[in-house]
């Protein structure tokens, strides 16, 4: 039987999860959790966001120790004043996604680019350390 490991703060590592919805977002109170694909590539890791509609701006992106987080917090504020009445509307839209970088990244290398919709971060490999255990023959 295997072991499921799940953080209850909703950080994902990114290795061992990706979160698919059919629809591209995952609606509850907190907003909308844009879809996340997840490609390993030779040279690199690449992370897909899909953020339709969206400005490059929208976007921050930090990397602290080995937790990558990318968010947007937007608040909107309408009002229309007549005579009889105030309307007052407030449009709140912001998400955040973090994943745990492994040891083999090269963090100072990491690109992200804005693109159709779909926003890329490139996570470049480090080359492969040499290995520590060999067997060594007698002569």
């Amino acid at each position: 039987m295997n072991l499921v490991r799940f953080n209850h703060l909703g950080f994902t590592n990114i290795f061992d999860h990706m979160e698919k919805c059919s629809n591209g977002y995952f609606n509850d109170t907190k907003g909308s959790i844009p879809s996340v694909n997840i490609i390993n590539n030779d040279n690199d890791f690449v992370i897909e966001l899909a953020a339709p509609g969206l400005k490059k701006d929208d976007f921050n992106i930090k990397l602290e120790n080995q937790l990558l987080t990318i968010s947007r917090e937007v608040e909107e504020k309408k009002e229309e004043k007549n005579d009889n009445y105030t309307r007052r509307e407030f449009v709140y839209s912001n998400f955040s996604r973090s994943f745990t970088l492994p040891k083999t990244i090269k963090y100072d290398d990491i690109t992200a680019d804005y693109s159709e919709g779909i926003l890329k971060i490139s996570l470049p490999k480090k080359e492969e350390e040499a290995k520590l255990s060999r067997e060594i023959k007698i002569s």
